[in-house]
């Protein structure tokens, strides 16, 4: 009979495991945890500012619904930070998607200091 972990009851050696995750592989996930939180708050909170702006809706009804569809456009971001094959894509994607955005509202007079036009 093999002697391996299965019969003589002890568990492998996880360096020993192939496929074994890196420091590497570790610091990619946290990257993608860490623009995942900040780069999907970002466009989620432009996306609802702009929302808010433009909805053809009473002010107090278009603040709710750009409120309401951030929380979808948030999850959007996550899943798209995870499903992308690479962190560095992953960056330009959000970034690309805040800096639209960004254009969109300054655009509107979302930046002005007496408000939209």
């Amino acid at each position: 009979m093999a002697n391996d972990s299965l019969t003589d009851g002890v568990p492998p050696d996880p360096a020993s495991r192939k496929g074994s995750t890196g420091l590497g592989d570790r610091l990619g996930v946290a990257g993608r945890v860490v623009l995942a939180i900040i780069g999907g708050y970002a466009v989620a909170a432009l996306a609802t500012a702009l929302g808010a702006l433009i909805l053809p809706l009473p002010r107090a009804e278009a603040v709710s619904a750009a409120t309401m569809a951030s929380f979808a456009v948030m999850a959007g971001a996550v899943v798209f930070v995870f499903a992308t094959p690479s962190l560095g894509r992953a960056v330009l994607g959000i970034a690309g998607s805040a800096a639209i955005l960004a254009a969109a509202l300054w655009l509107v007079g979302g930046f002005s200091p007496t408000g939209p036009a």
